[in-house]
């Protein structure tokens, strides 16, 4: 079988390998295990992969490298408009000759991919809606439009679009789905952290964001939260794992708070890496704007960790409400309030632990490449 991929993911080409953003890569290797050829229509440039990049496990891979583009200026917006020709037809050359089409969705590359598919009805398709699909939900412009050609069943035929959650309005295109990011080979026993937060002994909270350092992330919020604890009196410490445009912002403000002790930039690490740092801590904070199935979310819960998390799209599904975490509504004080209620409360801690623990092993890779052999219509004898 041919597979084509159709992504925004920007990928480096190193040694005769490809690499492109770890969770994507790992995700895309279970796809490859049950083809023949991988096409890749995606950026490509040549460099060496970062800690958070992973390699493509199939030999077989077919790139077909394209322009990214955006239309966030009117310079930018013509610069598009020359380079749209030549994208439009290396997708559609790459559609061609695929016998299945996969989507990566959303993003400006996704949306070329929704209108070029609409030319192959027959072909069987599949599109991974990595991104927010509440109908009510406030996004731009091009992100509702992929959301309508997904789920129209004239224009977009013979198609699964895995999404994160269930929604009414949706069309039988659409199909809820998971994503997940460990094996059920790795499900170590996991004792579950106690807290001890008595006026006679304060051991160390261990709090840990791990994420693009970007305003739709909202790391300084986690910073806040901890500055707050720690003039409450509370023993707390945050980790920040990932890079992003507001590092320079976030180490200003740690340094004027005076709060260097407390508060430590990891910048990208490897998944070896975030994995211990799930397991030494007992709160992962993620106050996003706007997310799918956050992954971290659920590999957190996955070694015990408690979220902190805001109500955007599943995500209080996955936290069953409150049963599973902590649903932040961005009052710095309501949501202080409701962390030390936890942190003086070991029993409560430990119940949230406990069934978030319990919740986010029933989604292991096992189980979603049972899911996707199913997708691509695949025999196993």
């Amino acid at each position: 079988m041919k597979f084509a991929v159709i992504t925004h993911v920007q990928h480096i080409e190193n040694a005769d390998a490809y690499y492109a953003y770890g969770p994507y890569v790992k995700e895309m290797n279970v796809w490859a295990k049950y083809i023949d050829q991988l096409y890749v229509v995606a950026p490509l440039h040549k460099g060496t992969a970062t800690p958070i990049d992973l390699k493509y496990e199939i030999n077989a891979v077919d790139f077909f490298p394209i322009s990214s583009f955006s239309l966030a200026s009117p310079m930018e917006i013509l610069r598009t408009f020359f380079k749209l020709p030549g994208i439009l037809f290396m997708i559609y050359k790459v559609m061609r000759q695929a016998d299945h089409i996969h989507l990566r969705c959303p993003g400006n590359i996704g949306l070329l991919g929704c209108l070029v598919q609409i030319f192959f009805p027959g072909k069987p398709k599949t599109a991974k809606y990595a991104g927010n699909w509440d109908p009510k939900s406030k996004q731009p412009f091009s992100y509702r439009l992929q959301k309508k050609i997904l789920n129209n069943t004239f224009l977009t035929k013979n198609m699964n679009v895995l999404v994160y959650g269930e929604w009414e309005g949706t069309s039988k295109n659409i199909v809820p789905f998971f994503t997940a990011s460990y094996r059920e080979s790795e499900k170590e026993p996991i004792e579950i952290r106690s807290i001890t937060c008595t006026e006679e002994h304060k051991a160390p909270v261990k709090f840990l964001f791990v994420g693009t350092l970007a305003q739709g992330k909202r790391p300084l919020y986690a910073v806040e939260l901890i500055e707050k604890l720690l003039k409450k009196g509370y023993p707390v410490h945050l980790d920040l794992m990932g890079e992003g445009a507001e590092r320079e912002k976030l180490e200003n403000y740690i340094k004027l708070k005076d709060i260097q002790k407390y508060v430590h930039l990891k910048g990208n690490q490897d998944a070896t890496a975030v994995k211990e740092a799930y397991k030494q801590s007992h709160f992962l904070i993620l106050p996003s704007k706007s997310e799918g199935w956050p992954k971290v979310v659920a590999e957190a819960m996955f070694w015990g960790a408690v979220p902190l998390v805001t109500p955007v799209s599943c995500v209080s599904t996955m936290l069953n409400k409150e049963e599973r975490g902590v649903l932040l509504d961005l009052n710095l004080e309501h949501d202080v309030s409701k962390i030390e209620k936890i942190i003086l409360s070991p029993e409560l801690y430990f119940h949230k632990a406990e069934n978030a623990l319990n919740w986010s092993r029933n989604y292991t890779l096992d189980s979603f490449e049972e899911e996707i052999k199913k997708m691509i219509q695949v025999k196993i004898n």
